[in-house]
């Protein structure tokens, strides 16, 4: 046989190996025979296969020993499923024997108790997932995104644009987040990404491919080169994969709106690229065996040592991705230790030929510098005929140490095991001992046995009393009734020295020559508790003091024995527990450290979910998190909570460990000449350098054109103004205040205008209370009768502007009178500074913002730049509606004239400009607000939602620039976050309704607006938002387990996955309503009226 023919049957046999591990995972079918007859019925098809399987299983019986481990022969199958062993457990119920039954109730309590301290899930919770994966699964046909939800780039390029030194990440092009996460992980080992970056395809295919595979491969491998230039030097923040993913998603041949199986999707992967290099190798070989440095990085090879039927036998095998079964283990060592082992391990020790027992063990002859694990945590559920997803908790290191699984320790690692199954057989022993204490009695409820006896010794203890219970008690009168008993009265002779009245009773005082007493009836159903003279507890009715010392000594002494057993009993536990843990830790079996890569991570459902990575970063020593498009800082915790499982439904679904001793995997690359350390377009070669420079230069073209964009559109918007301003001079109407938007720049630290420094005197405030109404009702009169009818200037007087500055102006009255108007001017601008100063700086309510009312509040706030604050107070006084009387005509003309004087250069007229844009948006933001609130308050919810939604949006814009620059956002969410939770009540009570008008326009309010902003409540990550997405999936996970007609059964089949998806895209919805105008007087009305209404409030009160 030719090299050529050798390798091309050692890759055939490894593809159909690797078609029986996906058959055998989805399916749960441990029978090879029969995984290769459907894989032979469907020619490979893997959808075929499982349907094939799924029809065969109801009709095949159990195989037996000998079949079951036909693996163990040359050519099968190198991974063996761990068969099931009998449940020792089992209990007969088909008698009549009532211990059996509750024996079997006991064992059933004790199971589910133990399950949900090992998994921290409850049976029903995992009830509820197997029925959710099934419906989804029953109308997988109908589960179709809705393509109306499309994600789409920001329009403005500067969002797109990747950060200096930022990984870069990847868009979701489709139900693609599998793609993004494994090429994510694969891309950041450095010497997978520098063998893809620099692979050139075999010379003799580089005009015409010659079959169907290189037709296929190399294309798929063009890509990839593509795609990993464009991750190390663009500058987009994240890149486009669609070119590579349409390959694969052609060779997997299912529709665009399938998510695909992970585990699959990296088989293929790895299969192709060793293909690619493959061919590659033979070119480059000469007359050597070829080394493909795909297998090289990736396979590693193990001895499977086996008995079968008395029979010993070792193959050595390849392997790749290793798969390990997760249900039933805590950790990654106990599924380790599991996929090691199968059968009757005795049996491979002894040296008896004729035994019938089989078994076999793994161990690892060579592993690969990459060793990835494949956690199985979907399995067949056979009574459903459906996948479901696995959610138990399983935890894994950060640091693998994988010497107690290599051959060259087999000796030594069989006698730690036997060891440790010893150490667990006396670990058994001490539990079940332990467990008497802690569990004593005979029936389903137990108790500790100390407590049990500290209950006996304060019974013992208690006082005692000398009737029965009911001796008290008319148990002959009728219910309700009120005539008490009459008992007779008892003498302190009758009593006894041992016979004492109930606690709290005292003997009633007789009201006649009779012995009769009246004793209060305590009546169990119209009296809300117990009467004061019952005894609070049971107590011995005859005991002597020698029987108490007896009996409380006796207690005492059991008690303190039970607890000192109970104490030796749980250190003797400890110290086998500390000694497992340590069996492994002596330096001889920690040579072959394994460092966590990446940890792939699925959340969702067996048919739905999402998935990213947690990929570490070395050189930063920090763990990043790739979603999609995100990439961002992340932490061991965080990823822990996610990957170990038994936390929501997020858990790992693959962990790539690297071998800590070869560096060369992560290690970056170095100029020869220079020593400096490659970076950015320097590690590409030089037709990919071309490339991704080209695709740059678009991105700039891109950011320039935006750019010119923008400034024409300021320009005109300019023109525009500045014809606007030019009208207003000549028809007398008010100043413009603030101007379109610009870029933000930085400002200095506030320092107050010189005529500005000291507070003004209030005298004259009787003569100034007059002077400003009648200032204001001459100029309203005025002006309505010559040119404003409608009352426009009317109200323009009326703004806080407008009433402080004629206040002002009034306040300096004397001023004027004595040194003329521009003494006046500065006199007036003092006070009115001081006066918005001392607005600033109280601290208010939220129904009470300054900010509203004067623009002036709101740059104090802010820090705005003194230029800034000058030149708009100085519009202020020189607004034209001041020229009604003589006094503040003259003022206003100082005014003007001091603006003529300010020269281009002193003021920045770009911020000047970007700072009263900034307020027009706060003030914009806060109507947006007022009016979703006021809609809330008025459970017009629906309506509510897009002004709460864009509230919040627009206010986390502002919120960015500083903390005064816009509303408290925790209010803001708080209101969104009830908006959603009600418009969610609110539809699911439409589909409850089982009407189909109302079902429909429920459904319909979940697709159009709730579904579409549940990424805005994940994608921030807090708390509250969060637990509102579960209450709200769970409200509509909990109708799977109901009877409903199958109309519904669809529909809400068809909506689950949409709910479900745990994507932090953000999708398109609504455009932002249009608002009303309103004056500053209507706003900082309304907007009081509403916040002052409001049930909940921060803390802070800002």
């Amino acid at each position: 046989m030719t090299v050529e023919q050798n390798v091309l049957q050692q890759h055939s046999q490894k593809h159909q190996q690797t078609l029986l591990n996906q058959l055998r995972e989805v399916t749960g079918t441990t029978d090879v025979q029969l995984l290769q007859q459907a894989l032979q019925v469907s020619n490979g098809d893997l959808a075929e296969a499982v349907a094939f399987l799924t029809e065969k299983n109801a009709k095949v019986p159990q195989q037996d020993e000998a079949t079951y481990y036909q693996t163990t022969q040359v050519g099968n199958d190198r991974y063996i499923s761990v068969g099931s062993q009998a449940d020792t457990n089992v209990i007969d119920l088909t008698g009549d024997d009532k211990d059996d039954l509750q024996r079997a109730i006991a064992l059933s309590l004790e199971e589910s108790s133990r399950a949900f301290r090992e998994t921290g899930i409850t049976d029903e919770e995992q009830a509820i997932s197997r029925v959710l994966e099934a419906s989804i699964a029953e109308n997988k046909a109908s589960l179709k995104r809705t393509h109306t939800e499309v994600w789409s780039d920001s329009p403005n390029p500067h969002d797109r644009k990747r950060m200096e030194n930022c990984p870069v990440g990847l868009k979701n092009v489709g139900n693609t987040c599998w793609f993004s996460a494994v090429i994510q992980s694969l891309f950041n080992l450095l010497e997978f990404q520098r063998l893809v970056l620099y692979y050139s395809p075999p010379a003799r295919v580089q005009d015409l491919p010659r079959n169907q595979k290189e037709h296929r491969n190399l294309p798929f491998m063009q890509e990839l080169r593509n795609l990993f230039s464009l991750m190390v030097g663009s500058k987009r923040k994240y890149v486009d994969p669609s070119r590579a993913v349409e390959i694969l998603k052609d060779a997997f041949k299912s529709s665009e709106s399938q998510q695909q199986d992970v585990s699959e999707f990296t088989h293929k992967l790895l299969d192709w690229l060793e293909d690619a290099f493959q061919m590659k190798a033979e070119e480059d070989r000469e007359g050597e065996k070829p080394k493909n440095p795909m297998v090289e990085l990736f396979y590693g090879r193990f001895q499977a040592v086996g008995v079968l039927e008395g029979k010993k036998f070792e193959n050595t095998e390849m392997f790749g991705q290793y798969p390990l079964q997760v249900n039933g283990f805590k950790d990654l060592h106990e599924c380790l230790e599991a996929a090691m082992i199968e059968g009757e391990i005795e049996s491979l020790h002894s040296s008896a030929e004729n035994s019938a027992k089989s078994g076999q063990e793994h161990w690892f002859t060579e592993l690969p510098p990459v060793l990835t694990f494949e956690l199985s945590r979907f399995e067949f559920n056979q009574a459903l005929g459906r996948p479901e997803k696995i959610h138990n908790k399983l935890e894994f290191p950060s640091m693998l140490y994988m010497d107690r699984y290599m051959d060259r320790n087999r000796e030594i690692t069989r006698i730690k095991r036997e060891e440790i199954r010893r150490l667990k057989e006396q670990l058994t022993l001490l539990q079940q001992r332990l467990e008497r204490y802690l569990s004593y009695g005979s029936g389903p409820k137990r108790f500790p046995l100390a407590d049990v006896l500290q209950y006996a010794m304060e019974f013992a203890s208690s006082k005692p009393v000398c009737t029965s219970p009911l001796e008290d008690i008319d148990t002959s009168a009728p219910p309700g009734g009120t005539t008490g008993q009459l008992l007779p009265a008892l003498s302190t002779a009758e009593q006894g020295p041992s016979c004492t009245l109930p606690e709290g009773l005292s003997p009633a005082p007789t009201q006649a020559p009779s012995t009769q007493q009246r004793v209060p009836i305590h009546k169990p159903f119209t009296q809300s508790r117990l009467p004061p003279d019952l005894p609070m507890h049971p107590a011995p009715r005859h005991i002597t003091e020698e029987e108490l010392r007896v009996l409380e000594g006796c207690l005492h002494r059991w008690r303190s024995e039970v607890e000192n057993d109970t104490h030796d009993l749980q250190g003797s536990i400890s110290r086998i527990h500390r000694t497992i843990e340590l069996m492994y830790s002596d330096k001889s079996m920690m040579q072959v450290p394994f460092r966590l890569h990446a940890v792939l991570v699925h959340e969702g459902q067996a048919n739905a979910g999402h998935y990213w990575a947690y990929i570490y970063d070395p050189h930063q020593q920090r763990w990043m998190k790739y979603n999609d498009i995100s990439v961002t800082k992340s932490s061991w915790e965080e990823l822990v909570r996610d990957s170990f499982g038994g936390y929501r439904n997020a858990s790992a679904y693959c962990l790539m460990y690297i071998n800590d001793k070869k560096p060369f995997l992560i290690e970056e690359e170095f100029d020869k000449e220079t020593g400096q350390m490659l970076s950015g377009l320097d590690k590409l070669p030089s037709d990919l350098k071309a490339y991704v420079k080209e695709d740059n230069g678009l991105f700039d073209k891109e950011i320039e054109e935006w750019d010119t964009l923008q400034a024409r559109k300021a320009q005109q918007e300019k023109l525009a103004l500045a014809a606007a301003t030019a009208a207003a001079e000549t028809t007398t109407s008010p100043q413009p205040m603030s101007t379109e938007p610009s870029p933000p720049d930085s400002w200095g630290p506030q320092q107050d205008p010189e005529y500005m420094e000291q507070p003004s005197p209030t005298d004259d405030s009787k003569h100034l209370q007059e002077d400003t109404e009648r200032a204001i009702s001459k100029a309203a009169a005025e002006k309505q009768e010559e040119r404003s009818p409608e009352g426009l200037l009317t109200a323009a007087m009326m703004t806080p502007n407008m009433q402080g500055i004629i206040m002002s102006i009034g306040k300096a009255r004397s001023v004027f009178e004595k040194l003329g108007p521009e003494a006046a001017f500065f006199k007036a601008i003092k006070v009115e500074y001081t006066r918005l100063l001392r607005f600033a700086q109280e601290d208010t309510a939220p129904e009470n913002d300054y900010r509203l009312q004067h623009v002036i509040v709101y740059f104090i706030h802010n820090q705005a730049p003194k230029k800034i604050l000058e030149r708009t107070l100085l519009m202020q006084f020189a607004d034209r509606n001041l020229s009604f009387d003589e006094r503040c005509k003259s003022i206003m003309k100082v005014a003007r004239a001091k603006l003529d004087l300010v020269k281009p250069e002193e003021v920045n007229m770009e911020e000047y400009e970007m700072w009263h844009q900034d307020y027009r948006n706060f003030r914009e933001t806060t109507i947006f607000l007022m009016i979703g609130l006021e809609l809330f308050q008025k459970k017009c919810f629906v309506e509510a939602l897009m002004y709460l939604i864009y509230s919040y949006q627009y206010n986390r814009e502002l919120l960015v620039k500083g903390l005064y620059r816009g509303h408290n956002d925790e209010l803001i969410g708080h209101y969104r976050r009830e908006c959603l939770l009600k418009l969610n009540e609110n539809a699911a009570g439409m589909f409850e309704s089982g009407e189909e008008p109302e079902v429909c326009n429920g459904l319909s309010i979940m697709n159009e607006l709730v579904v579409p902003c549940i990424p805005l409540l994940l994608v921030h990550d807090t708390e509250k938002d969060l637990l509102a997405v579960e209450d709200m999936r769970n409200r509509w996970c909990s109708y799977l387990g109901q009877e409903m007609e199958p109309n519904l059964q669809e529909k809400l089949t068809d909506f689950l996955p949409k709910l479900l998806d745990c994507s932090t895209e953000i999708k398109s919805f609504h455009d932002p309503p249009k608002l009303p105008t309103y004056s500053t007087l209507e706003l900082v009305e309304r907007y009081g009226r509403v916040m002052a209404s409001l049930s909940w409030v921060p803390a802070d009160g800002r």
